[in-house]
């Protein structure tokens, strides 16, 4: 990014009182807040469906979200001289929830649900439609990985010499494998008889980075991924990233479970489609698809080190499964 930053700053009302560079865009301190100010390659009605979603939101009580400012034409994208496009929005200065403290980590889950209940207020509009992605079905994704992990499989079976990853590969593959197969053929027959108005809007890509500690209250950002979709989904991608961290730790799982039931109570095609979402060997197949597309004359062995870590929080992991499928 050039000096082009500070011409487009200028296009917005207010007086900026510092700017920094931070997470590849500029931090801008204002008299009416904290702004973030970046480069943006989408599209316009992305930015309104958005816009329109988030200002709903602050509606509903969720005033920490990075809403998006029109510039003095009133308009959402700003051009730079030379023509490249920001926007500008607000931002927060807040730190990223901290996966090794679960207080942290059980106050994330409830604003989660906080906000999932909030999206289930909002009703759909008609024109929104050519604003929101439209990301492929869970149990499709499922399937597409699974076809990969087998092509994996194939391959390294086809070869004479195998390294020590390959050979683990082939240790544990049938264990992971029949997972897949179970997990979204359980997903599958979910969607096959989900009713419609069980969609409702999602982040899309809840994690750590997007979830932002403040004093009683916490800060979601990065809606770029926000969908209509299943909700359980943020759920499963914020607790994958803490489970993974705790060894999978039973205790931390159900309490995670149950914090976000009080707040937005999960009926039982909720805990089965965020049972078959775990059930399915994501990290496993991330490894494998990592070897497949990199140079397979050598793998790290902090890969291997990886494959071994799967096989031997299989027993933990198992037991948190069966907790959590009811």
């Amino acid at each position: 990014m050039n000096d082009n930053y500070l011409d487009v700053i200028q296009q917005y009302e207010g007086e900026t009182l510092e700017i920094r560079r931070g997470r590849g865009a500029w931090i801008c301190q204002r008299q009416d807040g904290v702004k973030l100010l970046k480069e943006y390659r989408g599209s316009l009605k992305r930015l309104e469906f958005e816009e329109a979603v988030l200002k709903e939101l602050k509606g509903q009580g969720i005033c920490s979200v990075d809403q998006y400012m029109r510039n003095r034409e009133g308009e959402l994208i700003t051009s730079g001289e030379d023509g490249t496009k920001y926007i500008f929005k607000d931002w927060f200065v807040n730190r990223e929830c901290n996966l090794k403290d679960s207080r942290e980590i059980l106050a994330a889950v409830s604003w989660i649900a906080r906000l999932h209940r909030a999206f289930r207020k909002i009703t759909w509009r008609q024109e929104w439609d050519s604003g929101s992605m439209v990301p492929p079905g869970l149990s499709s994704e499922m399937r597409r990985h699974t076809r990969e992990m087998k092509r994996v499989r194939t391959f390294v079976s086809s070869k004479r010499k195998k390294s020590q990853f390959e050979l683990c590969v082939m240790g544990n593959f049938t264990e992971f494998y029949d997972q897949a197969l179970e997990a979204q053929n359980g997903l599958k027959e979910l969607e096959e008889r989900q009713d419609e108005n069980r969609l409702f809007l999602c982040h899309g890509d809840l994690n750590q980075h997007h979830l932002l500690m403040g004093t009683g209250e916490v800060a979601v950002i990065e809606f770029n991924q926000m969908h209509r979709g299943k909700q359980m989904a943020d759920l499963y991608h914020f607790m994958r990233k803490v489970m993974e961290k705790h060894g999978w730790d039973e205790r931390l799982g159900l309490a995670m479970t149950e914090g976000y039931d009080k707040v937005l109570p999960m009926d039982e095609e909720d805990r089965a489609c965020l049972y078959y979402l775990f059930l399915y060997p994501e990290k496993y197949w991330k490894q494998l698809n990592y070897y497949y597309n990199a140079n397979k004359a050598w793998t790290p062995a902090k890969n291997v080190e990886k494959l071994q870590n799967l096989k031997s929080q299989q027993e933990a992991r198992g037991r948190f499964l069966e907790r959590i499928k009811g």
